[in-house]
């Protein structure tokens, strides 16, 4: 969480003080009707017709793949280099995830999504990992190329953009998260978002498992379902109101830090930020630079006033260390874990640690140092002066011997 202050508390009162925190009430009773406005005004700052509030970002994922009909015998493609969840959420509706490359960009690899291209795919999920936008273009024609739908995880790039829209608004469906660690917070929390109707209408269903009993279930052009309990809170919904209003103000800090970084260091010794698919619409979460070998990276991060870290040793998010998935370890039960399921015989269930050498790779290689809204311009003007020293020392360093 950026920001936080007595406007959420004030916003969290109105709900405390009308005794309703259950999302649906009528507001001629005092219901505060949070859950629903959350969702008008963020499907209006997405730039979608529909925008769902679920409980978390793997919610919406869920929803997201409940939506577009996944399941036994379908495949998805997820990068490698994202939160278990992503491909943790496809097992979970019983089907498997076919993990491919990330570029020097750190994100999902169109060239090797187009080589893992199949039969069996039914979706593509793009990840736009620490605020950085993925290349949505290639991405969106390789789908329409090969008639799969995109999920796009935006659970790490709330509000980003690229070439001007929104990020989670390009694909056929969104998903984002609003946990504790994201650029928007109520704690826990996620949203999907669609414009299409009835793609909306199967998530709500989905996400609700009370839908038949509900006043809009009368609305609904699709028979009820029995779906999961996702439903958010008035009280989450409260806070999230607050934080959308502060959306701007953050991105605004956050890019503009990353800017100086980027244009004080230019041509700097031993500097070389990763490449970017679009630099406005990065939402200047991380300064992510790239090195010639590990050991490069291994000093700089750990070079006085720099404080970074490298995103191939994160263990929740690096595919070569998602030990469940690698042991195949899914569900509760062994008849639920879709590695069983007679309908996936065929599909590429494989995963090892280092079937994507390109990636692990790439991610050793690379250094991540977080920024924060707040930060003075005398911070900002140290951790530049940290970074410029990190980086002659590295450049100046012999590569070790092969």
């Amino acid at each position: 969480m950026y920001r936080v202050g007595k406007e959420e508390l004030a916003e969290v009162k109105k709900v405390i003080d009308a005794g309703k925190m259950f999302m649906f009430g009528d507001p001629a009773s005092g219901h505060q009707q949070e859950v629903a406005r959350f969702e008008r005004e963020w499907a209006e700052k997405i730039g979608v017709k529909h925008a769902l509030c679920v409980t978390s970002g793997t919610g919406a994922l869920l929803c997201s793949l409940a939506a577009l009909g996944i399941g036994p015998g379908d495949e998805v493609i997820v990068p490698s280099y994202t939160f278990m969840a992503s491909a943790a959420s496809v097992l979970m509706m019983g089907a498997i995830p076919v993990i491919c490359d990330v570029d020097e960009t750190c994100l999902m690899d169109p060239e090797d999504v187009e080589r893992k291209m199949g039969p069996n795919v039914k979706a593509i999920i793009p990840v736009h990992m620490v605020g950085m936008p993925c290349d949505m273009d290639r991405i969106m024609t390789i789908a329409e190329k090969h008639d799969v739908k995109v999920i796009e995880d935006s659970c790490q790039c709330d509000g980003g953009s690229y070439k001007g829209k929104r990020t989670g608004s390009i694909g056929h469906v969104g998903a984002f998260s609003f946990n504790d660690y994201k650029i928007l917070s109520s704690g826990e929390g996620g949203a999907f978002v669609t414009n299409d109707e009835n793609l909306y209408q199967r998530e709500m269903i989905f996400g609700d498992s009370g839908a038949s009993f509900r006043a809009y279930a009368k609305d609904l052009t699709i028979a009820p379902f029995v779906g999961m309990q996702l439903r958010q809170t008035e009280v989450h919904a409260a806070i999230l109101r607050i934080q959308l209003t502060r959306l701007e103000g953050i991105l605004a800090d956050l890019r503009r830090i990353k800017a100086r970084i980027m244009k004080e260091l230019d041509g700097a010794p031993g500097i070389r930020f990763i490449p970017s698919n679009d630099i406005e619409g990065d939402c200047g979460v991380v300064a992510a630079f790239s090195f010639d070998t590990v050991e490069q990276a291994i000093d700089f991060a750990k070079a006085e006033g720099v404080g970074g870290y490298r995103p191939g040793v994160m263990e929740k998010h690096v595919y070569s260390m998602w030990g469940p998935i690698l042991e195949k370890r899914v569900g509760h039960h062994p008849d639920m874990n879709p590695y069983n399921n007679p309908k996936n015989r065929g599909l590429r269930m494989d995963v090892t640690r280092d079937m994507l050498p390109k990636s692990l790779d790439i991610l050793k290689r690379t250094v991540f140092v977080n920024l924060h809204t707040d930060w003075t311009d005398e911070e900002v003007a140290k951790r530049i002066a940290a970074f410029a020293k990190a980086g002659e020392q590295v450049s100046a360093t012999p590569e070790p011997m092969r």
